[in-house]
């Protein structure tokens, strides 16, 4: 039996494990099993990578940086983030570690984009959180030619913070939710912008993809502000990790 599987903590409501499981059933993939591997303390992955069969792991919350020590080498694509959500155990035993986060929201953006007769040139972007996700987003930001700025709760010299954006939101069209806020149960949270400044220029992108529509999305609109969730960005995402495994 070929093994697959995601590890992070807390599991309760995974994506992965869905989508691969129906992916194996619907295109006749054979021999192969996706599973949850929670993870309080990344000192337990050396034992879970010595598991028979064991081809392939994501890597969640909190996990996506904790994991970079226990890896042999680094694709460009982590390099380029600094995170791994995606690790290939190799033909020879070493570990490689790759971000398909990027891929994915990369690919969904553009996608999302073209659908609005929109283009990359001359946006700028507000990114919340500056966690694993964001650092995902950012690096794809920056591929693809995107000015982008850092909002979080905490003020440092790289981040404005909430209470700033006021002032400065109607020049920032794309903002792109990369923090858990909003994320079930807590479907009645949502970040602090000042959506009553929102227009039909601003485009909302939440990585969040349960619930569907969050409430970030659902002032946004009330507002006119074209919205976007996480679920196509996940699902490129894991469609690029298995194509990581598979080569």
């Amino acid at each position: 039996m070929i093994r697959y599987g995601l590890i992070g903590f807390p599991l309760t409501h995974s994506f992965s494990q869905r989508y691969f499981t129906e992916k194996f059933a619907r295109e006749g993939i054979a021999n192969c099993r996706y599973d949850l591997f929670e993870m309080p303390d990344i000192t337990a992955l050396p034992d879970l990578l010595t598991m028979a069969g064991l081809r392939g792991l994501n890597v969640t919350i909190p996990h996506k940086q904790a994991v970079l020590p226990y890896l042999d080498r680094l694709d460009a694509s982590a390099e380029k983030v600094g995170a791994v959500n995606v690790i290939k155990l190799e033909a020879n035993g070493s570990r490689t570690g790759y971000n398909s986060d990027y891929f994915g929201f990369r690919q969904s953006l553009i996608d999302w984009l073209t659908s609005l007769n929109r283009t990359a040139v001359g946006l700028q972007a507000l990114v919340l959180g500056t966690g694993g996700a964001s650092k995902a987003v950012t690096a794809a930001l920056v591929d693809l030619g995107i000015q982008h700025r850092y909002v979080s709760r905490t003020k440092t010299t790289n981040t404005l913070t909430y209470d700033e954006l006021p002032a400065i939101i109607n020049d920032w069209p794309l903002i792109i939710n990369g923090s858990p806020v909003g994320t079930y149960p807590r479907i009645d949270e949502a970040p602090a912008l000042p959506y009553d400044l929102l227009t039909e220029h601003h485009l909302l992108y939440d990585l969040v993809y349960n619930p569907a529509e969050t409430k970030f999305m659902t002032l946004g609109q009330a507002y006119g502000a074209a919205t976007h969730n996480g679920l196509r960005m996940l699902e490129l995402q894991a469609e690029k990790a298995w194509e990581i495994w598979q080569e």
